[in-house]
C-alpha cells in the first residue's frame, strides 16, 4: 500500500470555504481539491451535468491561481476515461479520478473498475445517478450501479443522505489508497448534486470493519524478534533462496528496500508482470519476469530454488499455472509477505507468513543481522542460467522482428521511459525485452488482460508526469479498441508516443490457434482489413505519423520518433509469424516450458510445438 497519506495533501492549505452553503456538486469539487486532485477524466451526460458545471465554476473561481484549478480531460468514451485515471494512478502513485453519467456511462466504466480491482490500482469513480425518487423505476439512463459495481470494486457507495455526501467522498479516497489499494465507486443521484448544504471541510464515514484492518496492519509493521528469527532460521537452512516480487513492491514504494535486502543476503530476484521495474535484468541478482511468458532463466530458477520468498505477490495462475503443487516443486519452505490477509495461503501454502506493508516488512527483517548469505554455488548457478538461457529471437531474419523493435527502443531510451501496453503478444515482448530500470515505468493490464488499455493509460500517465517520456507500445488488434483517443492526445497536446507493432492480426490468438487448434485462424487474421493507421493518426492531428516496413530505416525512425516534440505515431510492420517464447502451456509446470527455436531448453525432451499440440486446448488461455 501507499504507507503514508498522500504527500500532496500535506502541502495544500486548509479548505478556505468550510462553513459555507453550497450545492452538492460544489461540495464534490471542494473535496476533490482538498484531496490533491489536479486532473479529472470523464464524459458528461444528464445525470452528472451539475457536477461538470461545478468544475467550470471551480476553475473560474481560481482563474488567478491556475495551480488550484482542476484539469478536465474528455476522452472518446467512458472506458477510456477509466483507463486514463488508471494510467495516472499507476504512473504517479496518487489516486486517479474519473467521472461519468448514469446508465451507459456507468456501465461503460465497469471494465476499468474491474481492471483496477484486479491490479490493485487506486481510483475513485464518481457516477451520476437518476434522482432518488426515480431509482428503481426504470427511469431514462438508470442502471443499478451499486449492484453492478459491488462485484468488481473495492468499495461502492450510493449516496442517499445529502448530509453525508462530503464524508462519503473523503472516505472514498481513504479506502482507495489505504491497505491494498483499489477502485472505489461513489454513485451520486442528481438531486443530491443539486441540493444545497454546508461544506464542513472535514470528516469521514465510520465503518468499523474496514477501519480496523489498516490499524491492524500498522500495529504489526515491526516484526517481533521471534518472528524475524524464524524467518532467518529458514534462510540459514536454505542453500538456494529466491525472492519472488510482485506488484505490491511497486505499490508500497519498496523497490529500494527489495534491492537492499537481496544484496545484503545474496538472494536472486524474479518479478511478476506487475513487479517489473523493481530490479533491472542487468543487475547481477535480477532474473527478470517469471510465469507463463517469463524468461527461461527466471522460470528455471523457480524450479531450482529450495526457499521461495514471496513479497507483494499472489501466486496467480499466470505464475503458478493453475497448479500450485507443481510451482517451485523443490522449495522445502515458502515465506509469504502481503498486505492482504486474504492472499495468505489462498493458492500456495506458506510456512512463514506476515500480513503487512512490504516496505515495513523488509526494513524490519533487515534489523536482524545474522551472518546469512546465499551460497556462492547458488549465485554461480544463477549467473549460468542467465548466460545460457537468456532471451533471444530470430536475429537473422530479413523481416522486422518485434523483439528487435522493443530491444532497440530500450537502448535508445536507456530504459528510462514510462511504457504502457495493450494486451497480447506486444505486451509480452515489451515485458521481456524492455529493460525497466525504475518503478512505475511499466503500465499494463495484468489481471484482466484488457485490450485497448495502452493508449488511454499512456495519456493518463503523461498528464500525471508531464516531464516523462511516455510510450504506448501497442498492437494493431488492441489499439483498435480505443483508437478514438488518438484525437484526445492531440486535442490536449499530450506528447505521448504511440509505437504500433502491426502483425496484421490478433497475434496471441493466432499463436494459440497454431499450437492448440491445428492452425485454424478463426477471427485472428486481419490481413484483409483496410485500416490505415498512419492515415488515421494524421487525421487525428499527429504531425509525426510514419510507417516502417524495411529493416534499414527502423533505427533512424525510432530515434526520430522518441525525440519528436509532441504526440508521435510510428507503425512498424513486423513479422506476422513471430511468436512469444518462452511459453508454459496450459496446465503445465515450468519443467515443460516451451522455449521455442531460439532459446535453449535444458530438458532432454524439448516441449516443442508437437508436444504442445497434444495439450488440452481450453484449460487456460
Amino acid at each position: 500500500m501507499t504507507r503514508n497519506p498522500n504527500p500532496v495533501l500535506e502541502a495544500l492549505p486548509k479548505p478556505p470555504l468550510a462553513g459555507e452553503l453550497m450545492s452538492g456538486a460544489d461540495i464534490i469539487l471542494r473535496v476533490l481539491s482538498e484531496q490533491g486532485v489536479d486532473t479529472v477524466f470523464g464524459y458528461s451526460g444528464g445525470a452528472i451535468l451539475p457536477t461538470y458545471d461545478a468544475v467550470f465554476r471551480f476553475n473560474e473561481m481560481h482563474a488567478e491561481n491556475p495551480e488550484r484549478q482542476i484539469n478536465l480531460v474528455v476522452p472518446a468514451n467512458e472506458q477510456a476515461a477509466g483507463f486514463m485515471a488508471a494510467g495516472y494512478a499507476r504512473a504517479s502513485g496518487k489516486v486517479g479520478v474519473f467521472m461519468v453519467t448514469s446508465g451507459p456511462g456507468a456501465t461503460n466504466a465497469v471494465t476499468p473498475i474491474a481492471d483496477c480491482n484486479g491490479d490493485s490500482i487506486p481510483v475513485v469513480l464518481i457516477c451520476g445517478q437518476v434522482p432518488r425518487a426515480m431509482i428503481g423505476s426504470d427511469a431514462f439512463q438508470e442502471a443499478p450501479v451499486f449492484n453492478i459495481m459491488s462485484a468488481c470494486a473495492k468499495q461502492v457507495f450510493l449516496v442517499t443522505d445529502p448530509a453525508k455526501l462530503e464524508q462519503t467522498l473523503r472516505t472514498a479516497f481513504e479506502v482507495a489508497r489505504t491497505g491494498r489499494p483499489g477502485p472505489v465507486v461513489v454513485d451520486v443521484p442528481k438531486d443530491i448534486q443539486n441540493w444545497t448544504g454546508t461544506y464542513h471541510g472535514q470528516g469521514t464515514l465510520e465503518f468499523r470493519g474496514y477501519s480496523d484492518r489498516p490499524r491492524k496492519v500498522a500495529k504489526g509493521a515491526l516484526l517481533e524478534d521471534g518472528k524475524r528469527s524464524e524467518f532467518f532460521d529458514l534462510l540459514a537452512r536454505s542453500k538456494r533462496p529466491l525472492l519472488y516480487a510482485g506488484g505490491g513492491i511497486i505499490t508500497a514504494g519498496a523497490t529500494v528496500e527489495l534491492r537492499q535486502f537481496a544484496e545484503r543476503y545474496g538472494i536472486p530476484v524474479v518479478t511478476t508482470l506487475m513487479g517489473l521495474g523493481a530490479i533491472s535484468l542487468k543487475h547481477e541478482l535480477g532474473l527478470g519476469m517469471l510465469g507463463m511468458h517469463g524468461t527461461a532463466c527466471a522460470n528455471y530458477a523457480v524450479e531450482d530454488c529450495d526457499f521461495l520468498i514471496a513479497v507483494g505477490a499472489r501466486f496467480d495462475d499466470r505464475v503458478a499455472g493453475g497448479r500450485p503443487d507443481s510451482f517451485a516443486p523443490g522449495a522445502k519452505h515458502v515465506a509469504h509477505i502481503d498486505i492482504d490477509e486474504a492472499e495468505i495461503n489462498k493458492v500456495k501454502r506458506a510456512h512463514w507468513t506476515h500480513v503487512g506493508d512490504a516496505k515495513d516488512a523488509l526494513l524490519s527483517l533487515m534489523k536482524h543481522d545474522p551472518a546469512t548469505q546465499a551460497s556462492s554455488g547458488w549465485l554461480d548457478h544463477i549467473k549460468e542460467l542467465k548466460r545460457v538461457y537468456g532471451m533471444n529471437y530470430d536475429r537473422n531474419s530479413p523481416l522486422i522482428q518485434p523483439q528487435l523493435v522493443v530491444e532497440k527502443l530500450s537502448e535508445i531510451t536507456g530504459g528510462r521511459a514510462i511504457v504502457s501496453t495493450g494486451v497480447g503478444q506486444h505486451q509480452m515482448w515489451a515485458a521481456q525485452f524492455f529493460d525497466f530500470v525504475e518503478p512505475r515505468s511499466f503500465l499494463t493490464s495484468g489481471s484482466m488482460g484488457t485490450m485497448g488499455f495502452g493508449l488511454p493509460a499512456a495519456i493518463g500517465a503523461q498528464l500525471a508526469r508531464p516531464n516523462a517520456l511516455v510510450i504506448d507500445i501497442d498492437g494493431d488488434g488492441s489499439i483498435r479498441m480505443n483508437i478514438g483517443d488518438l484525437e484526445t492526445a492531440t486535442t490536449y497536446g499530450v506528447p505521448v508516443k504511440v509505437l504500433l507493432l502491426n502483425n496484421l492480426g490478433d497475434g496471441m490468438i493466432r499463436q494459440w490457434q497454431r499450437l492448440f487448434y491445428e492452425g485454424r485462424l478463426c477471427v485472428s487474421d486481419k490481413s484483409l482489413h483496410r485500416k490505415d493507421f498512419v492515415m488515421a493518426a494524421r487525421a487525428d492531428g499527429f504531425e509525426f505519423a510514419y510507417r516502417v516496413e524495411a529493416m534499414s530505416e527502423l533505427e533512424d525512425k525510432l530515434k526520430a520518433f522518441v525525440e519528436f516534440d509532441g504526440p508521435a505515431f510510428l507503425e512498424v510492420m513486423v513479422d506476422q509469424d513471430a511468436d512469444v517464447f518462452p511459453m508454459v502451456g496450459p496446465g503445465q509446470g515450468y519443467a515443460n516450458m516451451i522455449t521455442g527455436p531460439f532459446i535453449p531448453s535444458r530438458s532432454e525432451r524439448e516441449s516443442g510445438e508437437e508436444g504442445a499440440e497434444r495439450q488440452a486446448a481450453a484449460d487456460m488461455f
